[in-house]
């Protein structure tokens, strides 16, 4: 990675705003999943140890305009005392006296949490003025929220052209294992991508076909595959403005495109639906859908994985949240992680299929960010990056 880190700093008396991704879930004014908070520990612990004066920001949900309770970034500020062992407080505003006069009394060592920027809607606007506000605050600017490095926001990208910019370490790892996928990519390469959409994804699944030995289509998606190969899909999920596009896909890398071969059916969208495995050569039988691959599919996967050097993974291979149906992802799951590469699963619903399974700990590197590594995954530079510092 070519740009500065909290490494090429002396953080030593400094006031460091941190921008860091605490859009946790939350219920009943809990932290339900803190994998995000934990995740932005080690950079924490370092500039708090290197003695610096710690000023964290982040978004959470969707506010509609103003400040919202629902959205308050306190119980992250909570559950982040528990971890590091002190107390962090939450401060009422992310800018303006409150901030600033909470920032002027700090002292080495010290860690406060920012109220969540999106209270404010000049934050998703990239506001100048809001930027400015934000910078006054600190010496120096650490993006650690790669989840959000996609986004060209004001504490994402614009505060980042008024103070040196510079990555934590969680951003540091997520850029050099992606990169891996990207930039000069070890072979065998193969990538695995699932999900509803291929609407969501052709800027992936294009950019992957030019550098991945194979590329394994499951979940959603390969419906509208199937579909554009002339195979009845019934009631299946498809998307039939995707058509020619998966058609020309197939035209140009079908040798490289591995679809399922057989599918687990249900009679209904639902997780009491009854099950049934059929081979997708026949077609689906009236009334009944695909909600995931079938065995045959998962062997044809895991000899496609034999021998990988390097393997991503995005997408769940069907409905995993109804138990009926989460036996293909969870099987690929135990291939991927058995398969002896380097693997990298790239975010969203693909790292809770890889947490349903227990697998977390066996693979390479897990992305926080779904959106932010699936558009590096598509070759394009995030603004949150490309903002930061070069070395």
């Amino acid at each position: 990675m070519n740009k500065k880190t909290i490494r090429d700093i002396d953080p030593r008396h400094r006031r460091l705003l941190v921008r860091v991704d605490f859009n946790v879930p939350l219920k009943d004014g809990r932290v339900t999943d803190d994998t995000r908070i934990r995740a932005a520990l080690p950079t924490i612990q370092y500039l708090i140890e290197k003695g610096g004066e710690v000023i964290l920001c982040s978004h959470l949900g969707r506010p509609k305009g103003g400040p919202d309770p629902k959205f308050s970034l306190k119980p992250a500020a909570e559950r982040l005392s528990e971890l590091l062992g002190k107390p962090v407080p939450l401060i009422s505003d992310c800018v303006g006296p409150v901030a600033e006069n909470a920032a002027a009394d700090m002292l080495p060592g010290q860690v406060i949490l920012l109220e969540n920027v999106r209270f404010h809607p000049e934050e998703e606007k990239n506001d100048p003025a809001f930027a400015q506000r934000l910078s006054v605050l600190a010496d120096i600017y650490v993006n650690d929220a790669f989840g959000s490095a996609h986004r060209a926001h004001a504490s994402t990208e614009g505060v980042a052209h008024l103070l040196p910019g510079i990555a934590g370490f969680l951003m540091e790892k997520e850029i050099e294992y992606l990169s891996q996928a990207v930039d000069n990519p070890v072979h065998p390469y193969v990538a695995i991508l699932g999900g509803a959409k291929i609407s969501d994804k052709i800027g992936v699944i294009e950019n992957l076909l030019g550098q991945a030995d194979r590329v394994l289509i499951g979940g959603g998606m390969a419906n509208t595959f199937l579909k554009a190969q002339g195979l009845d899909v019934a009631d299946s999920l498809v998307e039939d403005g995707s058509l020619d596009t998966a058609r020309a896909l197939l035209a140009k890398s079908g040798d490289k495109l591995v679809l399922p071969v057989d599918v687990a059916l249900g009679d209904k969208f639902d997780a009491a639906a009854n099950k049934r495995v059929t081979d997708v050569a026949g077609g689906v039988p009236a009334g009944w859908r695909i909600l995931d691959i079938g065995p045959k599919t998962v062997a044809a996967f895991g000899a496609a994985l034999q021998g990988a050097a390097l393997v991503v993974w995005n997408g769940p291979m069907g409905v995993f949240e109804f138990p009926a149906f989460a036996d293909g992802t969870n099987a690929v799951a135990r291939l991927v992680a058995d398969c002896g590469a380097t693997t990298i699963i790239g975010g969203g619903e693909s790292v809770a299929a890889v947490e349903q399974a227990g697998l977390a700990d066996k693979m390479s590197h897990i992305s926080t960010g779904g959106g932010a590594s699936l558009e590096m995954l598509e070759g394009q530079t995030l603004p949150g990056v490309a903002a930061l510092q070069d070395k």
